[in-house]
C-alpha cells in the first residue's frame, strides 16, 4: 500500500512538472507578446491628496483587463492556464465533429496579447475619465514588465497621478428672454449645479435631463437633453470653472414651441380581432371599438389623464398608458401623438391610443418546489382559473386549488417522530381583485401609482402525521397602494380566520395536557384581525450599488369586536358563533441592507424585531401568531423551533417538546458576504444571532421570560458557509451552519462556546431562494 501511494505521488509530481513546463507562447506570431496580467497599479494624488473610492474604481475599470484564466483577482493569471495549453499544443481539428473537435472548442482559449489590451489607448481613457470627474491634466503612464525567462510574456504596471479637482466658480443659465428660457430660469431652485461643487460630467448630464423633463412636461414635447449645451472656462482661475449653460444652435423650431393636447381618439379591438365597428363619445375623447365592448363608461376617462386643451405633459402621457396597462384587460396598449412632419403650424398634439382586449378566461397549472422559513421543503401543485374584466372595469376573479407535500431539512428536532409522509396541505382560495381603491370619493389618493382592492376567501386542510389535522377558514379585505416610488402600503381592515382541530394523536393530546399555554393556543377559535404593513424599498447610488428594504407591520385582533360587546353589556369570556375569539396586538419590523462591495460581491444584512401581547379575551396568542426561530432562513446553525424561549430547553425525553419553543418576543440579526465563484455558482459566508422570549412568566418554561440580566447569554450565535446556484428563475441553496453559542446552559461547557461537540453544532439546510 505504501508503494502504491509512492507511485501515485511520483505520477502526480511528474504531471505537475510536465504541465508547468508546457509553453503558452508556442503559436504566437513574430512580435506578439502574451499579456499575463497587471503587475502593479498605483493611483496617487498630488501632494498626498486623497483620491475618492469611486474615482479609484472608475480608474481601475479600464485598466483591469483579464488575462487568460484569471485567478481570484480579475487581472492576476492562474499559474495553470489550461485553455492556453490546449490552444498551443492541439492543432484545430479538421473534422467538425468527434471528441477532439468538442474538446478543442470547449477548452482552447486564444491568447490575450499586449496588442489586444492596447495600454496606450487605456491610459488615454483614464485621463478622459478623470476629466469627467473634474481632475484635469492627469498624468497616466504604463510600463511593460517582461518575463525574465520568456520575453514573449509581459505584465503591465500602471501609474496614475491625479491632480487637484476643479470646482465651479460661477454658473449662469440662459437669459430668460423666451417662454422656454423663462421656464428654465424659474426652475433654478431645483438645479443640480451649485457654485463650489466639484465638476462632474454625470451631474451635468443629469441637469440636462432634468431640464428636458421639465420642458416636456410643460408642452415642449420635442425638446431633448442634447439641445442643452455647456461652455466651461478654466482660464480665469486655477482649478476654477466658470460654467455657462446655453440652448444649442440648430435646434428645430418645433422643439422650442409649447403644445397643447388636441383630440384624443381611442381604438379598442376585440380579443379575437373581429366584430362590427361602433363608436361613442365621452366627455373628452372619441372611442371606436369592435362590438361587443364590455367596458364601463368611467374606465377610460378615469385612467387617461391627458385632457384636451391642457398643456401637453409627457408625464401624463406615460401615466395614461401605464394606467391602462395596469387594468390587466388589454393585450397591448400603444399611444401615439401627431408626428413632427404633420404639425403644419398647429399648436396642438392629437393623441391616438390603440389597445386590444385580452382573452377574458385564463387558466394556469404550476408545479414547483417551495422552501419555507420553518425549514420545510417539498413539491407543490397549483391549478387556477381567472376571469378577467368580470364587471367591465378590470376586475379579476381567480380561484386556485393547491396541494403540497413537505419534509423538514436540517437536524431532526428532538422528540419529533419521523414519517414517510411528513406533511401535506390541501386548499382552495378565491380572490376578487379591483384595480382601484374602493373608498368613498371624498377620500383622495395619488393615482400616479398603482392601487388595488382585493377580497379573499379560502379553506386549507393541514395534516401533520403523528400530531394533528387542522382545518382553517379565512376571509379578508385588503387595500394595496403606493404613495411614492419606494413607499408601499397594505391595509387589511378586516381578516377573519377560524381554526378547528379535526383530530389529534394521543401523544399530542398529552403535550396539550402538560402545557396549558400550548393547549390554549391550539383551541378552536376565531381570529378577527385588523392590520397594516408599510414597506420601503429603495435602490440608490451609482449603478444601484446599495439597497434598503424596511418593512413594518402592526396587527390588532379582536379589539373592535370586544369593544362592541363591552358596549352591549357583554362581560367576561366573549364568543363569536359559539366559539371564543382571540384578542391580542402584534407588531414586527424588519430592516435589510444590501451593499455591493465590488463586482458581483455583496454584503447583505438583516435586523428583525417583533412582539405580541394577548389580553382581554385571550391568555395567549394563537399558535400560528407566535414567534419561533431557527431554520434555513433564520439562525442556520439550529433547526426550526430548537431555540428558546430564552434559556429554556425542553427535557430531552419529552415527546413533542419543540411545541413549547415559541414566544411573544423575537430578535434576530444576520449578516452575509455573498461572492461569485464561477459562472452561476456563488458562495456565502454568514453569521446569525437571535432568540425568542416570553413577555409573561411561565412556570412550565423556566428561563423563558425576557430579562435584562440574562439577555446577552440568551442570544444564540452561529456562523457558517453555503453555496448558491442561480439558474435565472430560481436559486438553489445549500447552507452549513456552525453553532458558536446556545442560550441554554451546558455544565460540561461553561464558557461562551458551549456546544456539546463540533459535530452536534452543525446544521445543514437545503432551500430555494436567498435567506433574506
Amino acid at each position: 500500500m505504501k508503494q502504491l501511494f509512492y507511485n501515485i505521488y511520483i505520477v502526480l509530481l511528474s504531471l505537475f512538472f510536465i504541465l508547468t513546463s508546457c509553453s503558452t507562447t508556442k503559436r504566437l506570431a513574430e512580435g506578439d507578446v502574451l499579456y499575463t496580467g497587471v503587475k502593479k497599479m498605483e493611483i496617487e494624488g498630488v501632494n498626498g491628496m486623497k483620491v475618492p473610492g469611486e474615482v479609484k474604481s472608475a480608474i481601475k475599470s479600464p485598466l483591469s483587463v483579464k488575462p487568460n484564466n484569471p485567478l481570484f483577482s480579475p487581472y492576476i493569471r492562474s499559474p495553470f492556464p489550461f485553455g492556453l495549453w490546449v490552444y498551443n499544443h492541439m492543432n484545430p481539428p479538421k473534422k467538425e465533429k468527434g471528441f477532439k473537435h468538442w474538446f478543442y472548442n470547449k477548452f482552447a482559449k486564444e491568447p490575450v496579447l499586449i496588442s489586444n489590451v492596447n495600454p496606450e489607448l487605456r491610459v488615454k481613457v483614464v485621463d478622459d475619465i478623470l476629466s469627467n470627474f473634474g481632475y484635469f491634466g492627469a498624468h497616466t503612464q504604463y510600463e511593460l514588465i517582461y518575463n525574465k525567462k520568456n520575453k514573449k510574456k509581459a505584465r503591465i504596471s500602471y501609474k496614475v497621478i491625479v491632480p487637484p479637482p476643479s470646482f465651479y466658480d460661477s454658473i449662469s443659465f440662459p437669459e430668460p428672454t423666451t417662454p422656454l428660457t423663462q421656464l428654465i430660469d424659474s426652475s433654478r431652485v431645483n438645479t443640480l449645479l451649485h457654485v463650489g461643487s466639484q465638476y462632474n460630467i454625470d451631474t451635468l448630464s443629469a441637469e440636462r435631463s432634468r431640464i428636458a423633463t421639465l420642458a416636456r412636461n410643460n408642452g415642449y414635447f420635442y425638446f431633448r437633453p442634447e439641445y442643452i449645451e455647456y461652455l466651461a472656462d478654466t482660464t480665469q482661475k486655477a482649478f476654477g470653472i466658470n460654467l455657462k449653460m446655453i440652448i444649442g444652435k440648430g435646434v428645430p423650431a418645433e422643439a422650442l414651441k409649447a403644445y397643447k393636447v388636441g383630440d384624443i381618439n381611442v381604438f379598442l379591438a376585440s380579443a379575437n380581432g373581429k366584430g362590427n365597428l361602433d363608436s361613442l363619445h365621452y366627455k373628452n375623447m372619441k372611442v371606436t371599438f369592435q362590438k361587443p365592448m364590455h367596458l364601463r363608461k368611467f374606465v377610460l376617462p378615469s385612467n387617461i389623464t391627458l385632457q384636451p386643451g391642457e398643456i401637453y405633459s409627457v408625464e401624463k402621457q406615460d401615466q395614461s398608458q401605464t394606467n391602462l396597462s395596469k387594468l390587466n384587460i388589454f393585450r397591448f396598449v400603444n399611444l401615439n401623438v401627431t408626428p413632427i412632419d404633420s404639425l403644419k403650424g398647429s399648436d396642438s398634439l392629437n393623441v391616438a391610443i390603440d389597445a386590444a382586449f385580452d382573452i377574458p378566461l385564463e387558466s394556469e397549472f404550476e408545479v414547483d418546489v417551495s422552501s419555507k422559513s420553518n425549514s420545510f421543503i417539498g413539491p407543490g401543485m397549483t391549478f387556477g382559473v381567472s376571469k378577467k374584466n368580470l364587471f367591465g372595469a378590470g376586475e379579476i376573479l381567480s380561484v386556485k386549488l393547491n396541494g403540497s407535500y413537505e419534509w423538514q431539512t436540517g437536524k431532526k428536532v428532538k422528540g419529533a417522530k419521523s414519517s414517510l409522509l411528513n406533511s401535506y396541505e390541501l386548499g382552495i382560495n378565491g380572490t376578487l381583485t379591483f384595480p382601484r381603491l374602493l373608498v368613498p370619493r371624498f377620500i383622495k389618493h395619488n393615482r400616479k401609482y398603482g392601487a388595488k382592492t382585493y377580497f379573499q376567501l379560502g379553506a386549507d386542510l393541514m395534516n401533520r402525521p403523528h400530531y394533528f389535522r387542522m382545518l382553517s377558514f379565512n376571509a379578508s379585505a385588503n387595500y394595496d397602494f403606493q404613495t411614492s416610488s419606494s413607499s408601499y402600503h397594505t391595509l387589511t381592515p378586516i381578516k377573519l380566520v377560524y381554526n378547528k382541530l379535526l383530530n389529534t394523536t394521543s401523544s399530542f393530546d398529552k403535550t396539550l395536557e402538560e402545557n396549558q399555554a400550548i393547549a390554549l393556543s391550539f383551541k378552536n377559535q376565531f381570529i378577527p384581525t385588523t392590520g397594516y404593513t408599510y414597506t420601503f424599498d429603495r435602490s440608490f447610488g451609482k449603478n444601484q450599488n446599495n439597497r434598503i428594504f424596511w418593512q413594518t407591520s402592526a396587527t390588532s385582533a379582536g379589539n373592535i369586536l370586544a369593544g362592541i360587546m363591552d358596549l352591549a353589556g357583554k362581560k367576561g369570556q366573549k364568543e363569536l358563533f359559539g366559539n371564543q375569539f382571540s384578542q391580542f396586538v402584534k407588531g414586527t419590523t424588519e430592516l435589510k441592507y444590501y451593499r455591493r462591495l465590488w463586482g458581483d460581491n455583496w454584503l447583505a444584512s438583516r435586523f428583525m424585531v417583533g412582539a405580541g401581547h394577548a389580553y382581554g379575551n385571550s391568555k395567549v396568542m394563537p399558535y400560528s401568531e407566535q414567534f419561533y426561530i431557527g431554520g434555513a432562513n433564520s439562525i442556520r446553525a439550529f433547526t426550526i423551533r430548537s431555540l428558546g424561549p430564552g434559556s429554556y430547553r425542553p427535557d430531552a425525553n419529552k415527546a413533542n417538546g419543540y411545541f413549547d419553543q415559541t414566544g411573544d418576543f423575537k430578535l434576530e440579526a444576520n449578516v452575509e458576504f455573498r461572492f461569485k465563484i464561477m459562472g452561476s455558482l456563488h458562495g456565502a459566508i454568514f453569521m446569525d444571532a437571535g432568540n425568542i422570549w416570553l413577555l409573561k412568566n411561565d412556570p412550565q418554561r423556566p428561563g423563558g421570560k425576557l430579562e435584562l440580566k440574562t439577555f446577552g447569554k440568551d442570544i444564540a450565535l452561529g456562523t457558517g458557509f453555503g453555496l448558491r446556484y442561480d439558474i435565472s428563475y430560481i436559486v438553489l441553496r445549500a447552507d452549513l451552519g456552525i453553532g458558536l453559542h446556545a442560550p441554554y446552559e451546558n455544565p460540561d461547557k461553561p464558557h461562551y462556546y458551549n456546544m456539546s461537540s463540533f459535530k452536534n453544532s452543525l446544521g445543514f439546510h437545503l432551500a430555494i431562494g436567498y435567506p433574506f
